[in-house]
Order: C-alpha cells, then sequence, then structure tokens
C-alpha cells in the first residue's frame, strides 16, 4: 500500500477496481460540514424572524402627541423596508456543492481541504472501510439539496441563465422555486448530525434498498475490513514457522 498517509487515511488503496473510504475520516469530515446547515439555518432564522424594518441613524423621529393603550408615546419615523442580500449564503452553498462532489471520485477528492483534515484526525483511530458507491449515494442526496437551494436563493440568475441555454421564458422578477424549500436545511442537518455522531448514513440505507430492487449491483461487503497489513504478517509467520520446522540436511 502507499505510504502517503491521505491515501492510507481515507483509501483503503485508490488503485483498488472497487474503491473503499474509511468511515471513520467520513464520519469526522461530516462533522466538519455539519457548520454549513448551521449557518443556513441561523439565515432562515433571521430572514423568518429578524426584523423587517431598518430605521436609519440619520432618519427623523418626530413625536405624535399621542400614547398607545399601554401608555407609550406613539412617534412616526421614516424606516426603510429590509432587503436582503444572500452572495455570502450562495458562496457557502457553492463550497458545499464542491465538497459533495469532490469526494465522489478518487481524483477530485485530493481538491476537498475538508477530507485532508479528516483523513490526518482519523490517523489515529480505528479504520472501518466502507464501499464508496453508498456515499456516493449520500453525497449525490446533498448535491441536490444545495442546488435547490441555490436556485431558491437566486432565482432571477437562475431564470436568466436557463432562458440563454434553451431559450426559454422563465420570469426573471418572481420566486420560481416551492416556499418550503429552505426547510431542506433542516433535513441536511438532520442527516449530517445522524452521520457524523450516530454513524446512520441515509443514503447508505437508501443505496442498500435500491440494490435490493436490482437497480444498482451489491459491493463486497466481506471485503470491506480486511487487514491486508495483518493478513501479510500472518503469511510470513507462518513462512517463517514451516522453515523453522522443516528437518535440517547436511
Amino acid at each position: 500500500m502507499s505510504s502517503t498517509p491521505f491515501l492510507n487515511q481515507w483509501f483503503r488503496d485508490p488503485k483498488e477496481e472497487t474503491t473503499y473510504i474509511n468511515e471513520t475520516a467520513v464520519r469526522i469530515r461530516a462533522g466538519f460540514l455539519i457548520a454549513i446547515p448551521l449557518y443556513m439555518l441561523y439565515t432562515l432564522i433571521d430572514v423568518v424572524f429578524g426584523p423587517h424594518w431598518v430605521v436609519p441613524e440619520t432618519a427623523m423621529i418626530t413625536d405624535t402627541g399621542d400614547i398607545d393603550f399601554d401608555g407609550r408615546i406613539i412617534y412616526t419615523v421614516e424606516a426603510l423596508r429590509r432587503t436582503y442580500d444572500y452572495t455570502t449564503q450562495t458562496w457557502v452553498l457553492f463550497y458545499a456543492l464542491f465538497e459533495m462532489l469532490a469526494g465522489m471520485f478518487v481524483a477530485t477528492s485530493r481538491l476537498s481541504p475538508t477530507i485532508w483534515i479528516a483523513s490526518f484526525l482519523a490517523r489515529n483511530k480505528p479504520v472501518s472501510y466502507k464501499p464508496l458507491n453508498p456515499k456516493r449515494m449520500a453525497w449525490s442526496i446533498g448535491a441536490l439539496m444545495i442546488v435547490a437551494c441555490l436556485v431558491f436563493f437566486n432565482p432571477d440568475s437562475f431564470a436568466r441563465l436557463m432562458n440563454s441555454l434553451f431559450g426559454l421564458a422563465i420570469v426573471t422578477d418572481e420566486q420560481v422555486m416551492p416556499l418550503w424549500i429552505p426547510l431542506l436545511v433542516f433535513l441536511c442537518l438532520g442527516f449530517m448530525w445522524m452521520e457524523a455522531i450516530l454513524g446512520f448514513c441515509v443514503g447508505c440505507k437508501l443505496h442498500a434498498l435500491l440494490v435490493k430492487v436490482g437497480i444498482f449491483k451489491e459491493e463486497c461487503e466481506a471485503c470491506n475490513n480486511i487487514d491486508w497489513e495483518a493478513i501479510a504478517a500472518r503469511q510470513k509467520a507462518k513462512q517463517a514457522a514451516e522453515q523453522a520446522n522443516q528437518p535440517q540436511t547436511e
């Protein structure tokens, strides 16, 4: 096997026909990536429950001379309707999409910072190898959720892109996505929490279901946790014992 720490900790052997990855490192990586849906959840709460009006510092505040039913003085003020800029959230989602796609293949996984960090942190942890394909299913689900959120936060840009590429007539001044799309943040957060904390991969379970119905081919689970170094050590010990037991010839 390669002596490269990254290859040893994330992959069992990247040259294998069927790729296996370290489940321990995958769970560590999920713990890092859970910060992204948490940030998007903060954005959702701020939009729904945050203030909808902004009072500029230079705004004129005038006492009307009236009071409300609770005895509080009523003032008039020039306030601005709060607008939301999702530029930062868009770049965060693009990075999350990159992380989901990068982990699906051996070559692109080397570009993921979280894979490198998780592999380093898993170097002294017990190793549990799992096939890569079920994880690809899980990350594909995550990528689809991210794309849906990207379109929701940028409906005008998406509409203009589709119109220019395919000659469509999607309106560019209205929200084209269902208003429940941001609720996917809760689903994504739940999936990552189960992966990182419980070791339960929803996408892997879906992959197993598709295997049962014959859509996907099942990987060799019996090969998942073969310790090739231990096997080689036992083989050498066996050969040494056989040589020691051989009769000496003059």
